[in-house]
């Protein structure tokens, strides 16, 4: 029989309230347990004294014996000092998901098409205004060079 050391929830609706037990690790997780071996209650401030009491002489026990904490257990262990907990590193925690980077690609697309739309729209009025500009000074050019002939 493999033995863990879990939490079991309580209390009301969105108020819970667990204990910390030793059982079966094939038993229900609200259901039998071999020996209730602490407390936990995650509406208290962190810093308080009454969020995790432990019975520690008892969880020492049950892990030389080979009992197996849960993750959230070894986390509440290893902050009361009694087991030492490896910590974890999970790179792609806060990496998007697929949907996420696709839409991201579509918006930076779309606006790389509206920054080069905008830079030809720029481009082409200039053009025009030059070709606009361009037949003025030739008038004048024009007319410069009938009042050298008359003259």
């Amino acid at each position: 029989m493999s033995v863990s050391i879990r939490l079991s929830r309580g209390g009301a609706k969105k108020r819970p309230y667990y204990k910390i037990v030793v059982s079966n690790s094939r038993a229900p997780r609200d259901g039998k347990y071999l020996e209730q071996v602490g407390t936990y209650n995650p509406l208290l401030a962190k810093d308080d004294e009454n969020r995790v009491r432990l019975v520690e002489d008892r969880v020492r026990y049950w892990l030389g014996v080979g009992a197996q904490p849960t993750d959230r257990v070894a986390r509440l262990l290893d902050k009361a000092g009694i087991k030492e907990r490896a910590a974890t590193n999970n790179p792609n925690k806060g990496e998007p998901g697929q949907k996420a980077k696709d839409r991201a690609e579509e918006k930076a697309e779309k606006l790389r098409e509206a920054e080069e739309a905008a830079k030809a729209a720029a481009e082409a009025p200039v053009e025009e205004a030059v070709a606009e500009e361009a037949p003025v000074e030739e008038a004048p050019a024009a007319e410069a060079t009938e009042e050298q002939a008359e003259g």
